[in-house]
């Protein structure tokens, strides 16, 4: 990587830098939406926003569907373990149901488990609710491998639009939420009502947006041959007569060319077999090569960001005479939108901005994350606004290891690697927040307890939506 120019390496040049100029960077910006299909983009755009808004919007009220009683670990497993065994077990049965069957299976799911999220009332069990979040879960995860899957039939620019539109779910998901709950004053019951319709969006994206030709056309390339067993037409076909059945019993050179054939066929399957054994533990040779330069650093910043999410920022509450709000149940809204606009903001950032040591910010990460526990413990930050900043931060480090990880792995990795590299570490997100699930059940818990102990009872005042 040393030595290479900012226009050899494919990104734009630092401003300011020699090789930087406006021109540069407008003619770089259009060039990547040159051969762009319009209808493509905006389709899967709006796809990969409609298909993980409703996550993030999840995580941002479940301080309202679980109130201070429940951990908002709780919501954060129930919003994420879904999704992950539907990614780990759909793979291999999803592709013989066709994408317009999915699309509306996906949109049925999303709106009933928003719809059951609202109309669930506060007198009922939180159970009722994770219901709900489980049901929206699968509908996002079947949506992810189902959509990335479309990508393939519509080339680079589809992945753009959807990697795009992942990105923008965050921001929008959260500064929704916050919008309507606190700046319009809309209930939480009836916030998630409206979100409940958000998924209409995905018929209009996928029936009317989306251009069907290269589906069409790609699905006709690949047609499965017919699965037949032996039934009576096809014994019917076999020969009748003694002389031939006679033949065929025969010893001869038939046979002994059969047998022939068949130690060959034996063999084959015993190389075969071989290969496959060989591959795995190659693929596992690889995945340990990934662990500490790719896997590690994402795994460090997801764990240490999610438990800031779910387990200490409920506890970072402060009198409301000192804060923009007029309750205590607003804070946890505001530090989610804060946190997607750093994230959206630096997974937007690799055009112009590169990290290569990913330990830094994973570990600048780990540092937000003790920071914050302290506050939550010895209350010595003065204001509200120090940690607002300091939520904002939190979202620019972990946008910017994750968008870094996987462009070290595109630009370092042998092509021959890379699609396994990028596909295996990948698994360190997910297993990053389903950690940070489990510790921050225990981490609200204690915090909360904590501060109760100590005159400073605000996360015992917030009531559930």
């Amino acid at each position: 990587m040393t030595g290479r120019s900012p226009s050899s390496s494919g990104f734009l040049p630092m401003p300011g830098s020699p090789s930087s100029s406006w021109a540069l960077y407008r003619a770089r910006l259009s060039a990547l939406f040159r051969h762009a299909d319009t209808q493509v983009v905006v389709a899967f755009w709006l796809l990969g926003l409609i298909n993980n808004v409703l996550y993030v919007i999840i995580l941002s009220a479940a301080q309202d569907l679980v109130g201070s009683s429940v951990p908002k670990g709780v919501v954060l497993l129930a919003d994420i373990l879904p999704s992950f065994f539907t990614k780990l077990i759909a793979p291999y049965f999803i592709h013989r149901v066709p994408y317009p069957v999915r699309v509306m299976v996906l949109i049925g799911l999303s709106c009933s488990g928003m719809l059951l999220i609202a109309l669930t009332p506060p007198s009922k069990s939180v159970a009722f609710k994770m219901i709900g979040v489980v049901v929206a879960s699968l509908s996002s995860g079947g949506g992810e491998l189902s959509f990335l899957g479309l990508t393939h039939y519509y080339g680079p620019v589809s992945l753009a639009g959807w990697g795009s539109g992942t990105g923008a779910a965050g921001l929008v998901g959260a500064g929704m939420y916050v919008v309507m709950t606190d700046w319009w004053g809309i209930s939480v019951r009836n916030s998630l009502l409206l979100s409940a319709c958000l998924p209409s969006v995905m018929f209009v994206s996928f029936f009317i947006i989306l251009p069907m030709g290269p589906l069409r056309a790609g699905r006709k390339e690949y047609e499965a041959l017919p699965e037949r067993d032996t039934d009576d037409e096809d014994a019917g076909e076999l020969p009748r007569d003694a002389a031939a059945a006679s033949a065929l019993l025969a010893p001869g050179p038939s046979v002994a060319s059969t047998a022939y054939s068949a130690q060959q066929q034996q063999q084959h399957h015993h190389r075969r077999r071989r290969a496959g054994e060989h591959s795995f533990e190659a693929n596992l040779k690889r995945a340990k090569a990934l662990f500490f330069p790719y896997m590690l650093p994402l795994l460090l910043v997801y764990v240490a960001e999610y438990t800031i999410n779910q387990g200490v920022a409920p506890t970072l509450l402060f009198p409301l005479g000192s804060s923009p709000f007029k309750e205590f149940r607003e804070f946890y809204p505001m530090y989610g939108f804060l946190y997607q606009l750093g994230v959206f903001i630096s997974r937007s950032s690799t055009p112009f901005f590169r990290i290569h040591r990913l330990y830094l910010p994973s570990l600048l990460q780990v540092g937000n994350l003790g920071l914050l526990t302290a506050q939550a413990m010895l209350d010595f930050i003065p204001s509200v606004y120090v940690v607002f900043a300091i939520m904002f931060w939190e979202g620019l480090l972990g946008g910017a290891v994750y968008v870094n990880t996987f462009a070290e792995i595109m630009e370092r990795v042998p092509s021959e690697d890379r699609e396994f590299s990028l596909s295996a570490t990948s698994v360190s997100d997910s297993g990053g927040v389903c950690i940070a699930g489990f510790l921050g059940i225990v981490m609200e818990v204690q915090l909360c307890n904590w501060q109760v102990a100590r005159g400073r009872d605000w996360c015992r005042k917030i009531k559930v939506g």
